[in-house]
């Protein structure tokens, strides 16, 4: 029998109180360019963001949805280049964000959310993240 090797994430898809508004955060905020819209009625009811690579974060207009801690999916995560630059260019739009942690995995995190209330971790990998180096760690959360 063949196994599925799992190459990368594919997609995260979220649901947008208002696409246009949660379009723009995605692009204006975090720098991810649109790629497609998904069209019905001749009208925008969604749409696909690069995330890099071959990785997407996929959204539909959805004005009912509710975020809550109850959410299937806890929160979406990007990788960023350099973190402090990020940091820097999301505060002078008026966004809040956490302060810059060292995580436990030796990785360099801050947090926001979109306009739907999506918790986005930003991620900065080092030379000893775990994520490349391995080894067990303590949960300091």
């Amino acid at each position: 029998m063949t196994q599925i090797k799992v190459k990368q994430v594919a997609h995260v898809c979220i649901f947008a109180h208002d696409i246009d508004e949660t379009k723009a955060f995605y692009k204006n905020v975090l720098g991810m360019e649109p790629v497609f819209n998904f069209l019905r009625d001749g009208k925008i009811f969604g749409f696909y963001l690069d995330a890099g690579g071959r990785t997407h974060v996929e959204v539909f207009q959805n004005g009912s949805a509710a975020y809550d801690d109850k959410n299937i999916i806890n929160h979406l995560c990007l990788e960023v280049e350099n973190l402090e630059d990020a940091v820097a260019h999301i505060k002078a739009q008026s966004i809040d964000v956490t302060a810059i942690k060292k995580a436990c995995d030796d990785t360099y995190q801050a947090w926001i959310k979109d306009p739907n209330g999506v918790k986005i971790e930003l991620f900065e990998y080092t030379d000893k993240s775990a994520q490349f180096v391995g080894g067990d760690r303590i949960a300091d959360w």
